[in-house]
């Protein structure tokens, strides 16, 4: 049983061209799965662009248009708790972006902390996510979310996030989750990022999975198209996004590490 009707799946990016790979998939949960009803980038939102400052701007000004959908966003909204001073999550996400004025300057500390090991959350291991929040690969992303997006959200108080915030009628939820996650619990994890015919194949081939287990409505058309076409995943991973959104059944904190680390939800 969905949280909401009306769900939305987000395939984050910290790059400087951010707005040409974030992906945002939005749909109503039906009998039949997740009937995507638009599918877009960053960079066509309204007043969006490729640049990261505008596509991030555009996207937090579209997500608090979304006030009764549940959102999953594919970036880490925390960290450790041993790498976390703060009493809660909020006063985290607060120092956070007064703090780390770049991304470098996120991991570098980070890196300081743990004398160059990688740590993951409790969560990360849950949820057999394939890095932790400062790993070379996901660090922008995790700086960039956190800074660019969770924080304006929670600073104007026009979002709420789960399971740290209760939910308030009116406003988004916004839930962590991770595409890969998602595909690993339904056993169809392989790889489908990259271009070449085995790669789109594969994309074709989970996207015809997850509609016969009754986890997301038919596609076809164009939408079918753009999905298994994109190269990089980032459109499958958006509608992947969307159907783990749809999957969150409880939003209260399950102990004190959920409170302060967030939760991966799958």
């Amino acid at each position: 049983m969905s949280l909401r009707e009306r769900v939305a799946g987000v395939d984050f990016s910290g790059a400087r061209d951010a707005g040409k790979n974030i992906w945002i998939a939005e749909g109503i949960v039906t009998t039949t799965g997740v009937k995507i009803e638009r599918l877009q980038r960053a960079a066509d939102l309204t007043d969006g662009g490729t640049a990261f400052a505008p596509a991030l701007n555009a996207l937090v000004g579209h997500v608090e248009t979304l006030s009764d959908h549940v959102i999953g966003f594919d970036f880490p909204f925390s960290l450790p708790a041993q790498l976390i001073p703060d009493t809660n999550w909020s006063a985290f996400v607060h120092r956070f972006a007064t703090e780390f004025k770049s991304a470098d300057q996120f991991r570098n500390h980070c890196r300081d902390l743990t004398g160059g090991r990688e740590h993951k959350r409790a969560t990360d291991t849950e949820a057999r996510v394939p890095w932790c929040a400062y790993n070379l690969r996901l660090y922008r992303q995790t700086w960039a979310g956190i800074r660019h997006v969770l924080y304006p959200l929670i600073e104007h108080d026009t979002a709420r996030i789960i399971p740290t915030q209760k939910p308030v009628s009116g406003k988004p939820l916004i839930a962590e989750i991770c595409p890969a996650s998602t595909l690993k619990a339904e056993e169809l994890y392989v790889p489908y990022k990259g271009r070449g015919d085995d790669l789109r194949s594969a994309r074709a081939d989970i996207l015809k999975s997850v509609t016969r287990r009754g986890l997301l409505s038919p596609v076809r058309g164009r939408l079918r198209d753009t999905i298994i076409d994109n190269p990089g995943g980032d459109a499958l991973d958006a509608v992947l996004s969307a159907i783990a959104a749809a999957r969150i059944a409880d939003t209260e904190p399950r102990s004190d590490l959920d409170q302060i680390e967030c939760r991966v939800f799958f």
